[in-house]
């Protein structure tokens, strides 16, 4: 077979080239530590390490979140722990109010300290978290929750939502909470409405309604809407009757025994009420369930704001009357109650809020233990064996040179040699 000078030189040619890739690509495969250069070297290991790369990206994601909502949740938690301190001191202010002691310029006092709490409630309501996002405005995360209107009311501004973000593959965690539920739908004593009879001959006049036992108000006393307590012929009992003024069956009836205070306590169906001054035979005193408008200061829930500004405008008015002084000290008596629904309710959150925080915390460690995992997966799949790949540059090296050797003297061959 002939074989001329040009395809001996080709031949030659290419083996130089093909060693000198293979060198090549050994010594770029040495310099990144990688094995894998491209797809072709692997195809089932780069679909494998693509994988792995989005599972990556995605434990990148979720840990940015979980920093994210735990530092959201940390200043939430701080914040209501604010609330709570300022809370306890209005609690304070109100037991103080109620001391007999005082004097219209003494309450005064009180009722400025009161107004400045409720700035700083306000403010503290209307707090941003470190992406200056609203944190008690629920979806509504760009403006003020909480506003107050020219008529010294409050309005919520925000809506019900609660914002979330992704944790894990299907898991969420909650990063606030919305300020209705937490300062606006506060659980209301004073949900009902008292009266005394305009027909009555003696003293007494009814305090304003407590409800003691929600559960029982609810089974018991709303469905009837309303009763009467109608004092015995001998002045010294009652008996609760519907709104006809038939008997109740069985009979509710009791005596009426003088608390501390000089008045009568008389508790039906979770409500309780003081009798105050001398009630005679057949004086009859109503109660009703509250209207549930959201105008009604008798509706389930009060918001926390609106509970203080009544009690601070109950202090700033003079007490000109024995009447006044008893319907400061039923103010009073509902604030307190008011408060602790309060307070409680900022206990529940917090508890909730300290939920999520440890929800976060083992995300983040079995978050890591994958994250660990993939990395080792992808090193045993792209990572490459220095010893092997030294030795196999070595030698590719030597067969590189050996072929330079062989082309160059091949190629000084010719037919003159052979004279």
């Amino acid at each position: 077979m002939r074989i001329s000078t040009i395809q001996q030189f080709n031949s030659g040619v290419r083996g130089i080239q093909d060693n000198y890739a293979n060198a090549s690509r050994t010594q770029e495969q040495i310099s990144t530590g990688k094995r894998i250069l491209s797809p072709a070297d692997d195809p089932v290991a780069t679909v494998r390490l693509l994988q792995l790369s989005q599972e990556s990206n995605k434990l990148e994601q979720y840990k940015s979140n979980m920093t994210a909502a735990n530092n959201s949740l940390a200043q939430e938690e701080a914040i209501l722990n604010s609330v709570n301190n300022s809370l306890q001191r209005v609690r304070e202010i109100a037991l103080e109010a109620g001391g007999g002691g005082l004097t219209d310029a003494d309450r005064g006092a009180l009722a400025t300290e009161l107004e400045q709490r409720e700035e700083e409630l306000l403010d503290l309501f209307n707090s941003r978290n470190a992406r200056g996002e609203y944190l008690f405005g629920g979806y509504q995360s760009s403006e003020a929750p909480f506003i107050k209107n020219p008529d010294g009311s409050y309005s919520y501004q925000g809506d019900e939502g609660q914002r979330s973000v992704q944790i894990a593959g299907s898991k969420t965690v909650a990063l606030n909470d919305n300020g209705k539920d937490l300062f606006v739908d506060v659980g209301n004593v004073n949900r009902v409405l008292t009266a005394a009879d305009a027909a009555n001959t003696g003293t007494a006049r009814i305090s304003l309604g407590v409800v003691e036992n929600k559960n029982d108000y609810d089974q018991n006393f709303y469905p009837q809407g309303s009763v009467s307590i109608v004092i015995g012929a001998t002045a010294d009992t009652y008996e609760i009757v519907d709104s006809g003024g038939t008997p109740l069956v069985p009979p509710v009836t009791g005596a009426l025994e003088e608390n501390d205070g000089g008045g009568y306590n008389i508790r039906y169906a979770g409500v309780s009420v003081v009798l105050d001054g001398a009630p005679a035979a057949g004086d009859s005193f109503t109660i009703t369930t509250g209207d549930s408008t959201a105008t009604s200061d008798k509706r389930e829930t009060r918001g926390i704001l609106e509970t203080i500004a009544n009690l601070r405008e109950t202090l700033e008015t003079p007490t000109t009357s024995s009447e006044d002084k008893l319907q400061r000290r039923d103010v009073i008596a509902i604030t307190l109650d008011n408060l602790d629904n309060a307070m409680n309710s900022v206990l529940q959150v917090q508890t909730t809020i300290g939920a999520r925080m440890n929800v976060i915390e083992s995300t983040q460690l079995q978050n890591g233990e994958l994250s660990l995992i993939n990395t080792s997966v992808t090193s045993e799949l792209e990572d490459l064996d220095y010893a092997e790949a030294l030795s196999r540059l070595s030698l590719q090296t030597v067969v590189l040179e050996a072929a330079q050797q062989s082309f160059v003297k091949v190629s000084g061959l010719s037919l003159f040699n052979l004279l």
